[in-house]
């Protein structure tokens, strides 16, 4: 194909695409409730409210439905975002046995550590018994408690109170955990039509 035949190929297509676009003629309510039909497409501030796109004949080709409101972007997103919550819990678990299993287990975890850190709380707390029983012994012996001793006697208290925080905060995880599967089986047993 020589390049004289190119370009008028590409005219030909540029002017059946300028007269495709001109034969199109768009439908929306301008601000005064009047319905407009116009050539030259829908103006900024109205294509918010959805518009129709007509062919030259006046049939409607598409419809441009009307931008969602906040409350019903918020119902999509809400919408969307149990639909991915759903999806998740289905890729987790294959029936309410599965949740169970995985609730059993997790709950075993978190007192199998707030085990250990009672176990670490009680091991401090006679750690302190012993050198607060050496500290009674000098003090009856007339001497003045060491230093070193207040200040070892003083980090156990320390360390015991940060191994009460832990085990409050492993508490408040485990009671999570629990309101959390109870969720979750509930839904796989919507999703999936199981019960217990």
């Amino acid at each position: 194909m020589r390049v004289g035949s190119r370009v008028r190929v590409l005219l030909m297509c540029g002017l059946l695409v300028s007269v495709a676009a001109q034969a199109e003629l768009y439908r929306y309510v301008d601000d005064k409730g009047v319905v407009v039909l116009n050539r030259q497409g829908v103006p900024p501030q109205h294509i918010g409210k959805g518009y129709e796109v007509l062919n030259d004949q006046g049939r409607v080709t598409r419809v441009i439905p009307p931008a969602p409101t906040p409350e019903e972007r918020q119902r999509l997103l809400e919408a969307k975002a149990r639909a991915n919550s759903d999806a998740q819990l289905l890729r987790l678990y294959a029936s309410v046995k599965d949740v169970e299993r995985a609730k059993a287990r997790k709950l075993s975890e978190l007192d199998s550590v707030i085990g250990v850190t009672r176990g670490n709380l009680q091991s401090l707390r006679t750690q302190q018994a012993n050198l607060q029983s050496q500290a009674a012994g000098h003090e009856r012996a007339g001497r003045e408690v060491p230093e070193q001793l207040l200040t070892q006697i003083d980090n156990l208290r320390k360390e015991q109170a940060s191994l009460r925080r832990d085990i409050e905060r492993y508490n408040q995880a485990r009671k999570q955990a629990e309101a959390s599967f109870v969720r979750e089986h509930q839904r796989v047993g919507e999703l999936l039509g199981q019960s217990r």
